[in-house]
């Protein structure tokens, strides 16, 4: 039988979840604030051992589970005499490439998966590509040549002038309106403010100081916006410019990153979930066309697969280079034959350059999208803002808790 004191008693202990949350939340940041300060993982594993992840709200409790994995990688890539921050990019050994995938991206990857998940699914994206091409009457030796085909049509290409620029930026704010009133049903409810969001062209000001393709996120009472590199807009067609907003804009960025900022991840946080934000936004593109958003424009679903290509063809470079031991030539002619063009602001020769001096980035960033896209499968309607709602409210994660709330 409850007694009238067991229901006070219980209510009184209820109340106090709250203020008990907040103070072990505020011991587990000063905590966490020594481990990021302390160079030897082992010690800085220490720090976090009294804590119990489920004493904690969410997001704290997600700081801690990231925080320790992490610092676990980190300890097993010091084991092997190698400094976990720096980027030791002349390394082909296998078992430092995985610690320094695992540390970018979560526990339990191996690079043969990688690189056959990847692979698989640029078969499938240059299948669809190639089909898109035949049906608007484009054919090539490869992918990539059917590509820069399009590309040279001239229909499609913005004039090198400031109509041009103007027309550009108009054209992709018409794109926001359209994404921004799909975010209910896909992703359910946002920030308002995460919505007060437009394509800016740069001014002068903003090109003088470096400022193109630079965001400012949106926050209560001040708008936010994406201001896009149009320095040669002759060379992005019309079709290129959907998947961009949906990438910087909304559904991409400009949800992820506001909703992450209320949860206030402690850096240790971002430092062992790195590629989630690049993840999400690949990953919500993908959602995008998955869901019929180009059905009816195979120009525009042409350019989303040609970025979504660009991301995996980055990805498996990453791998061949440092894996492999693949040459840049050779990495080069893989991605001219998968692409046919570069994308703006990664030139082919640039972006192989800063691929080999960074192993695994590129890697785990598309393998982060790809999990957020195995935790959507078979996912619609309310149960798909479920998951997303799951996936961003706390900011971002590493993969093994994207499997977890995916289960759950």
């Amino acid at each position: 039988m409850t007694t009238r004191r067991a229901v006070l008693a219980g209510g009184a202990a209820l109340a106090l979840l709250p203020w008990r949350a907040r103070a072990a939340s505020d011991a587990l940041r000063a905590a966490l604030d020594a481990a990021r300060a302390e160079r030897d993982p082992v010690t800085a594993l220490r720090f976090l051992a009294s804590f119990d992840a489920a004493a904690l709200s969410p997001a704290a409790r997600l700081d801690l589970v990231t925080a320790r994995a992490g610092l676990a990688v980190d300890a097993a890539i010091v084991a092997r005499g190698v400094d976990p921050r720096a980027k030791p990019s002349g390394t082909r050994d296998a078992g430092l490439l995985t610690l320094l995938l695992r540390r970018k991206l979560g526990d339990g990857v191996t690079l043969d998966a990688a690189a056959h998940r990847l692979e698989r699914e640029r078969v499938r994206c240059e299948v669809q590509a190639a089909r898109l091409l035949r049906a608007i009457g484009i054919s090539g030796a490869t992918t990539g040549a059917g590509f820069t085909r399009l590309w040279q049509d001239d229909r499609d290409l913005y004039p090198d002038s400031d109509a041009g620029r103007d027309a550009a930026v108009a054209d992709m704010n018409r794109w926001l309106a359209r994404f921004s009133a799909q975010v209910p049903a896909l992703i359910g409810p946002v920030p308002r403010y995460a919505l007060d969001v437009a394509t800016i062209r740069p001014s002068a000001t903003d090109i003088a100081a470096g400022r193109i393709g630079a965001r400012t996120l949106p926050t209560p009472g001040h708008p936010g916006g994406y201001r896009v590199d149009l320095t040669h807009v002759h060379d992005r067609p019309r079709w290129t410019l959907p998947s961009v907003v949906a990438h910087e804009l909304v559904p991409g960025h400009m949800i992820q990153l506001p909703i992450e900022a209320i949860a206030d991840p402690h850096p240790l946080r971002l430092d062992y979930a790195p590629c989630f934000t690049e993840g999400w936004s690949i990953a919500i593109e993908q959602r995008i066309a998955q869901d019929g958003g180009y059905a009816h424009d195979p120009l525009s679903a042409l350019g989303q697969l040609h970025w979504r290509l660009f991301r995996i063809g980055r990805a498996l470079a990453d791998l061949a280079i440092h894996r492999d031991g693949q040459s840049i030539d050779e990495a080069r002619a893989r991605l001219v034959a998968w692409q046919g063009e570069p994308v703006p602001f990664a030139p082919f020769d640039a972006d192989l350059a800063r691929i080999a001096q960074d192993p695994m980035t590129r890697t785990a960033e598309m393998l982060a999208a790809l999990a957020i896209e195995d935790g959507a499968q078979r996912r619609s309607g309310a149960a798909l803002r479920r998951y997303h709602q799951a996936i961003l409210k706390d900011g971002r994660m590493r993969r093994e808790e994207i499997d977890r709330r995916a289960r759950h």
